[in-house]
């Protein structure tokens, strides 16, 4: 089965803050994309909600329930308590865990799967118990001893960083290493019982690669290669756009 795509509406809400209107909206772009053929929505509400807003989760959430009952909520961020707490408001699918400093522009790593052991055990069985699926931002390289623990701390899946792997678009030789070793880190993962999806970086261009090696990825999240995309294309040719790249027939 191909990819799903999840829509990161996180620029979007970038977009609409830079003025107090409620232009471009969040959840109306987020309805078009489900409309195209997104299998998915998906925000990472960062503390001092310089993109989405809190008050933005429940119309996201009230949007899937209402008009796109098999589409995924997605919720991403750093396992502090506040973000816990929104979690357990809203109730996404799917969470999404990450090793974020609040201050940071975006993610940039996955976890340190070692360090954080202790940590993620404890979240992950929060998090499982409220009957929730969640995956671990991971980086992209082949450690099995390293995805043993995400396994062995209860994840169902890991997300691969492809930051590293978005940065090579004018350089395709690099680009077709990384996309090996993110191969391979799937392979470990696939073979260790998780489920394994993509995001950062990702683009129309790049996407193919990725999926040809990870015929088995789950799941790309994809929000600023969109958004800008959607300047171009409009959010619905977009969409279609990304769900072409990650092979689907639309």
């Amino acid at each position: 089965m191909p990819a799903k795509l999840s829509v990161n509406l996180n620029a979007v809400a970038m977009l609409r803050n830079r003025r107090d209107l409620p232009w471009p909206s969040v959840t109306g772009l987020g309805q078009i994309a489900l409309r195209a053929g997104a299998s998915g929505l998906t925000v990472h509400p960062r503390p001092d909600q310089r993109h989405i807003r809190f008050s933005d989760l429940a119309p996201i959430r009230s949007l899937i329930d209402g008009e796109f009952p098999e589409a995924e909520f997605n919720m991403e961020g750093f396992p502090e308590e506040n973000f816990l707490r929104l979690v357990e408001e809203h109730r996404p699918e799917q969470v999404t865990l990450v090793p974020d400093d609040p201050r940071q522009a975006t993610s940039d790593h996955g976890w340190d799967f070692r360090a954080s052991e202790a940590l993620l055990r404890t979240i992950v069985a929060r998090l499982k118990g409220l009957g929730l699926r969640v995956s671990l931002f991971a980086d992209g390289e082949p450690d099995r001893e390293a995805l043993a623990i995400a396994r062995d701390v209860g994840a169902d899946r890991i997300e691969l960083y492809t930051g590293p792997y978005g940065g090579c678009h004018d350089d395709p030789a690099e680009a077709a290493r990384l996309a090996g070793r993110l191969g391979e880190t799937a392979d470990i993962a696939f073979g260790l019982g998780l489920g394994v999806n993509a995001g950062h970086d990702l683009t129309v261009a790049n996407l193919p690669m990725l999926a040809a090696r990870i015929p088995r990825l789950a799941e790309v999240s994809i929000g600023h290669g969109l958004t800008a995309d959607a300047l171009e294309y409009g959010m619905a040719e977009t969409v279609r756009r990304f769900c072409r790249a990650c092979g689907q027939d639309v």
